[in-house]
């Protein structure tokens, strides 16, 4: 059941009221009383509902139960991938909110995509698909779309930086294999353009120590890329 972010100032005693979503939820999904609804804080407390009364521009729950989320990975994981075009680009932002994705960096590449000023325009509405894809996988937090970046400066401030790479004969599951990932690491994955990384990106990963990883044999798409590799990399850590 999708779950709806509200403010925990909101929460008086056992129970609720609130504004946030309330055109959707009173006007498209037709919101009724004695209906139940999932909702959760900034604070990763979740909320099991059942609607007391629906005002003229608010919403009155009662709490049945509440309790800490676990919807959240146990490691920070971020991505930084270069933008894709229209629909396979929406693609990649929700499925890596429903991964456990923290910060999402839309990295301008040599061979990017898509022009510079158009990813700029689209940063908001990658926003608007984690939020709402945040919602539907019942995330605890709302991962951040940043602005666009280089390579250059994404790098920075991580424990690990992992690029996904067909020209690698290093897979990735023996890298993890040999340096596991621990409780509370900060690792960031890079993920390139369907017209892959350039000479002078490679040189660049080399002089850095970045780790190119491969996903196997087969060539994947960027998109699929990155839900493999995400996939594998939370696999490995559970597992």
């Amino acid at each position: 059941m999708p779950h709806f972010f509200i403010n925990s100032k909101s929460v008086q005693g056992n129970e609720i009221e609130f504004s946030e979503d309330y055109k959707h939820l009173v006007k498209a999904l037709r919101l009724r009383t004695g209906e139940k609804l999932l909702l959760i804080d900034e604070n990763g407390i979740q909320y099991e509902t059942r609607v007391k009364e629906i005002k003229s521009e608010t919403v009155l729950v009662d709490i049945e139960t509440s309790y800490p989320s676990t919807r959240e990975l146990d490691f920070e994981l971020n991505l930084a991938q270069s933008p894709l075009r229209s629909d396979a680009q929406g693609l990649v932002v929700e499925k890596a909110t429903e991964l456990g994705v923290s910060t999402l960096w839309p990295v301008y590449t040599d061979n990017c995509a898509l022009a510079k000023d158009v990813i700029a325009k689209k940063i908001e509405k990658w926003q608007k698909i984690m939020v709402e894809s945040s919602k539907q996988c019942e995330r605890a937090k709302i991962p951040t779309c940043e602005g666009m970046t280089t390579l250059e400066k994404v790098v920075e401030g991580f424990d690990r930086v992992i690029a996904f790479c067909e020209r690698t004969d290093f897979p990735l599951k023996n890298y993890l294999c040999e340096k596991p990932i621990v409780k509370g690491e900060k690792i960031l994955v890079i993920v390139g353009p369907e017209g892959g990384f350039s000479e002078r990106e490679f040189e660049f990963f080399d002089k850095t120590g970045i780790v190119k990883a491969s996903l196997g044999e087969l060539i994947l798409r960027a998109e699929t890329a990155v839900i493999v590799g995400l996939g594998n990399i939370i696999y490995e850590r559970n597992n």
